[in-house]
């Protein structure tokens, strides 16, 4: 049965009678070619339609074999060469792995016609060139890895030089009472600062306050304490005749310009309290503190032009504050020699000045939390005070609005500065 389309091959002969084709044993073919090749002179005991013959022709599956003897019979679907045509070699031009054509008198016993044997020779030069790319690639991690050594080497020294090893040593809190040390020089050249002594005491005597700029260390009653606060020292007192700190001898002169500074936290805001002052055993040369003004609580800065302490030759600055009680607040008095001008600073900001005559020259000690009047100690201070500082100048206003932070004013030295932060 067919599918009605006729095939391009040639008509196919009817099989001779005795013939053996269809896969019956082979006989000896009539003289037709095979399954639509042409027709051509077939060696002797070639075979038809049906398997090869015992012994394996020289040609085989459509090919001919390049330098077949004359006589050696074909391959099935092979054609047999016409007696004296030219060998066709072309055959096994361009294809692989083909290897050497068929040797004379067909191919080794034992081997198919249609294959050829493959050498035995491995490719020497795919090897070699496996071997180069290999060494190259092994050439190429060592490079890698010496340079990864360099670098975690060069890094390293880098860290130490830089000190980074120094992760285990344990820095000094600013509250520590032990001199603080500044840092190194950086490397961009910056100079170095000088060195720091947080220290609120004077070495060996815990009740007398050091004095950070001058020889005037002030000695606490016994009501009154040095204690620690976050980064700073504060001293306290309880407002009561033990609870002071004064020391030995004047540290401002009065008769010539000057400026009193200091930050105070008071307990309550009712009644006369003084934070600072300076006078000798009869009255008051200037008081820096709280009173009440008006019938109202005010900051005050108060300064005695007589030498008897009369109310008659007393001059007061005053004012305000969001806050009056329980919470810190900046101070600052100055007293202008030239244009006998005094004048009352509240957190950096002027809040009054007054013209006086002078002021008083008393020769007596500065004192903390408490004031001279009438030969009497009066008006203590309940609650804690810290950055005393006292200037023999009259400082300018922008100087004076960097003293709030706690710090002394670079351009001027203070002639006595005392639990500074």
């Amino acid at each position: 049965m067919t599918d009605g389309t006729n095939p391009p091959s040639n008509p196919q002969p009817e099989p001779a009678p005795g013939n053996g084709g269809y896969g019956f044993p082979p006989v000896p073919p009539a003289p037709a070619a095979g399954y639509g090749y042409p027709p051509g002179a077939p060696a002797p005991g070639g075979g038809g339609f049906g398997p090869p013959p015992a012994v394996p022709p020289a040609g085989g599956y459509g090919y001919p074999q390049p330098g077949a003897t004359p006589g050696a019979q074909p391959g099935p679907y092979q054609q047999a060469p016409a007696p004296g045509a030219p060998q066709q070699q072309e055959w096994a031009q361009g294809l692989p792995n083909m290897g050497a054509p068929t040797p004379p008198g067909g191919p080794a016993p034992g081997l198919p016609g249609p294959f050829v044997p493959q050498s035995d020779q491995p490719d020497w030069e795919a090897m070699a060139d496996r071997s180069a790319a290999e060494k190259r690639k092994k050439r190429l991690w060592m490079i890698g890895g010496a340079v990864t050594v360099l670098a975690l080497l060069a890094g390293g020294g880098t860290f130490l030089l830089l000190g980074g090893g120094d992760k285990g040593k344990d820095d000094k809190a600013d509250d520590n009472p032990s001199p603080t040390v500044s840092a190194s020089p950086s490397p961009s050249g910056s100079k170095s600062k000088t060195p720091v002594d947080n220290t609120p005491t004077v070495k060996d005597d815990p009740t007398s306050i050091r004095d950070r700029s001058g020889k005037a260390p002030l000695k606490m009653g016994p009501d009154a304490g040095v204690f620690p606060i976050d980064k700073r020292f504060e001293i306290r007192t309880k407002g009561n005749e033990n609870s002071y700190a004064e020391s030995e001898k004047r540290v401002v002169d009065t008769a010539k310009s000057f400026t009193v500074s200091a930050r105070v936290w008071a307990r309550s805001a009712k009644g006369r309290q003084t934070a600072v002052s300076q006078g000798n055993e009869k009255t008051s040369s200037f008081e820096l503190g709280l009173d009440q003004v008006n019938g109202k609580p005010a900051w005050v800065f108060r300064v005695q032009t007589g030498d008897q302490g009369a109310d008659a030759t007393t001059v007061v600055v005053a004012g305000d504050s969001p806050k009056m009680e329980k919470t810190f607040v900046e101070l600052t008095g100055t007293y202008d020699a030239e244009r006998k001008l005094v004048a009352l600073y509240v957190n950096g900001k002027k809040t009054g000045e007054s013209p006086v005559p002078g002021v008083f020259q008393a020769p007596g000690p500065l004192e903390l939390a408490r004031a001279r009047h009438e030969d009497k100690w009066t008006s203590p201070w309940n609650g804690a005070m810290d950055s005393i500082q006292t200037y023999d100048a009259l400082l300018s206003p922008a100087q004076i609005d960097t003293l709030k932070a706690g710090r002394v004013d670079a351009s001027t030295k203070p002639t006595g500065s005392w639990l500074l932060y």
